[in-house]
């Protein structure tokens, strides 16, 4: 099974239970919804989610997956990123995780299992 995640808030992924499909903030604005290899969320959720509090973590079969997923890096860097271009439907989400921050605000990598 090949994992990839995506930082979300626990209330969103309470949002997409009830409608039975998951968009996330970014599939209307982008056009896609940003995730990341295991390897990689730490310094992602340290990047954009420093401090906040409320976030899960999916944890995403990306065979699972309906819609097309895309490794790119759309800022020219030479790190790929898995990027869903479509809705993410429930079924493909094996996990979801508890993602705190640790007291002084960064993020820790989590236990995925």
């Amino acid at each position: 099974m090949s994992i990839i995640l995506h930082i979300t808030r626990k209330e969103s992924w309470e949002q997409a239970r009830a409608a039975g499909v998951y968009r996330g903030d970014t599939l209307a604005s982008e056009g896609f919804i940003h995730c990341s290899p295991p390897e990689q969320i730490v310094a992602v959720a340290n990047r954009f989610y420093r401090g906040q509090t409320g976030l899960a973590l999916l944890v995403i079969d990306r065979a699972r997956v309906q819609a097309p997923v895309r490794d790119e890096n759309l800022e020219g860097g030479e790190t790929l990123f898995p990027h869903i271009y479509g809705p993410l439907n429930l079924d493909a989400v094996v996990d979801v995780i508890d993602f705190p921050p640790r007291a002084n605000g960064g993020f820790s990598a989590p236990r995925i299992g």
